[in-house]
């Protein structure tokens, strides 16, 4: 498949410690059926092999870069490779995560096809050394947007939305920095397509599941829930009838309430 009349796709990813894995993340990018790529690593301070491992990676192909930063967190490592990378479309992938051969080449036909669309992503299965489990990824609407994030962190877009919204927050320290990321983009307008197949395979990991413990306490949730009801007052305002509670679920009928008792 010839990569002339294909806009480049730069698959951005960002590594702390995923030396174990690194390769094997790599190499589902690189035996996608999408021709036009470009892969960029950005190393996070690691403190395990992982420069070793992508440095061997670049040598043995003409499509990976390498970058390094000091640990300051994946999404100031996002950020680092998308300011570096040439192409239309983004990719941000994990350093421990898969992809389908079919997954970029299906998003880039629907985003090239229909410019009203802002994100496209897939079905996805999470998965260890045990085998795969479904991923009941709850169905998009931007009302439910408000309420949680149903859109994995490997969201295909395009790099001029990452650059209008002045890409990943650096300063949201609090975990699923993909939420965030995604009603930036998508609070004033923009489709989204889910494709109707697993595409995307998310790595259940020592690490990953110790991050999940440490931002799904309370204490982390009241603050993120804090930061986003600053930062898009007027998104939750519309969406939801007043602030995001600690209780998303009733947050518009509570508003409501409220609202009806002169209390908000």
């Amino acid at each position: 498949m010839s990569s002339e009349n294909h806009p480049l796709v730069s698959v951005i990813i960002p590594s702390y410690n995923h030396a174990q894995y690194l390769e094997e993340s790599v190499s589902s990018v690189i035996n996608s059926e999408y021709p036009s790529l470009e892969i960029i690593i950005v190393n996070d301070g690691s403190t395990d092999g992982t420069s070793t491992v992508a440095k061997k990676i670049v040598a043995e192909s003409k499509v990976v870069q390498y970058l390094e930063q000091k640990n300051q967190g994946v999404e100031t490592a996002r950020n680092t490779g998308i300011k570096t990378s040439s192409g239309k479309y983004i990719l941000p992938l994990d350093g421990d995560d898969l992809i389908s051969k079919n997954y970029i080449k299906k998003a880039v036909e629907v985003l090239e096809k229909r410019p009203e669309v802002k994100v496209v992503y897939c079905q996805g299965v999470k998965f260890d050394e045990h085998g795969e489990k479904p991923w009941k990824l709850k169905p998009f609407s931007i009302n439910a947007l408000a309420r949680d994030n149903m859109i994995f962190v490997s969201g295909i877009y395009r790099k001029a939305d990452w650059e209008k919204i002045g890409g990943y927050a650096e300063d949201f320290k609090l975990g699923r920095a993909d939420w965030e990321f995604w009603i930036n983009m998508l609070k004033d307008g923009g489709e989204v397509v889910q494709l109707p197949f697993v595409g995307f395979y998310y790595r259940l990991t020592g690490g990953s599941n110790s991050l999940r413990k440490r931002t799904s306490n309370d204490e982390a949730k009241r603050k993120r829930i804090a930061y986003l009801n600053k930062k898009y007052p007027n998104f939750f305002e519309r969406e939801l009838n007043g602030p995001l509670r600690f209780q998303r679920t009733w947050s518009k009928p509570y508003n409501t309430l409220l609202k009806l008792l002169g209390k908000l």
